[in-house]
């Protein structure tokens, strides 16, 4: 069967033998097998710590983690009540549908609603819906927000990410195109620095040290390289991306497998400079397709 559907999981099945595994519980891909070109056998393209949390307790620590409506520590006054990334990784979603089951691939609609207990931090009227798409090579995430308030409720303003936790290893990755890009550095040591901007020089960006940089208006395309692997992430509506690496300061991190950070990089396109804003009735689409090049 394409699609299999249990409790707490959606898993999809490519005719050539590629897979998807995506949790209910915030609509969490938790695993994409896919072969390359030069190798048909399907291999773990995500990273998920050995120690995350897949039974709906905390937010899975891996695979791609929907961010909706704030990236980290809520700073807009409507999300005040929010934990840090918002509510959507941590939601149980619902079956849509599914949208596609054909020899290019097979795809699902997953949806989410504002509950009483969404209610109670986050008043906004909204709807969204993910769709997960798996093709030979390739898986396609599309976040839809939509605003399903009155002009009477005001405009719905968020941010979004999809927190993608590519398998490599980190310390021989290298992610381009993003020299003369201007990014802020969320390690530095004040918040003053924090909000600086700084631009990009170097022709490849790595991972060798603890990294976490949001670039502003990114390319939109990227490639995340290694010895054995190159990975393409094309991305619409993200004008911005996060490389996030914390090297050995990931032993802090409780539901972090020892020496995890090892064994993936962070590239997370999304719209995190500001906030995207809707009026009642209109809609917003950000899209990640993620292939395998080598």
């Amino acid at each position: 069967m394409p699609v299999e559907r249990s409790q707490d999981r959606v898993i999809l099945r490519h005719p050539k033998g590629a897979t998807a595994e995506i949790l209910l519980y915030g609509a969490t891909v938790i695993s994409w097998k896919s072969g390359s070109k030069e190798i048909a056998e399907p291999l773990e393209r995500f990273f998920v710590s050995s120690k995350a949390a897949l039974d709906g307790t905390k937010p899975v620590r891996g695979g791609i983690p929907v961010v909706f409506p704030c990236f980290g520590a809520p700073t807009h006054p409507e999300h005040v009540r929010l934990a840090q990334h918002g509510f959507a990784r941590s939601e149980i979603w619902s079956f849509g549908s599914i949208v596609m089951d054909n020899e290019a691939g097979v795809s699902v609609r997953l949806t989410l609603e504002s509950t009483p207990s969404i209610q109670e931090k986050f008043s906004k009227p909204f709807e969204l819906a993910y769709v997960v798409t798996l093709a030979e090579h390739q898986i396609s995430t599309d976040l839809h927000v939509k605003n399903v308030g009155l002009s009477t409720t005001g405009p719905l303003e968020f941010q979004a990410l999809l927190h993608n936790y590519i398998r490599a290893p980190s310390r021989e990755v290298s992610i381009t195109p993003l020299q003369g890009v201007s990014y802020y550095d969320k390690t530095e040591a004040t918040e003053e620095l924090k909000a600086t901007a700084k631009v990009e020089n170097r022709l490849e960006v790595d991972v060798k040290r603890t990294t976490d940089f949001v670039y502003e208006n990114a390319p939109g395309s990227y490639k995340i390289s290694w010895p054995t692997g190159v990975v393409e992430i094309r991305t619409k509506n993200f004008p911005n991306v996060v490389v996030w690496n914390p090297q050995e300061t990931g032993a802090n991190i409780a539901d972090m497998e020892p020496k995890g950070w090892e064994k993936y990089v962070c590239v997370e396109p999304g719209y995190v400079r500001g906030f995207a804003k809707l009026e009642a009735g209109e809609s917003w689409v950000g899209q990640q397709v993620i292939t395998i090049i080598q």
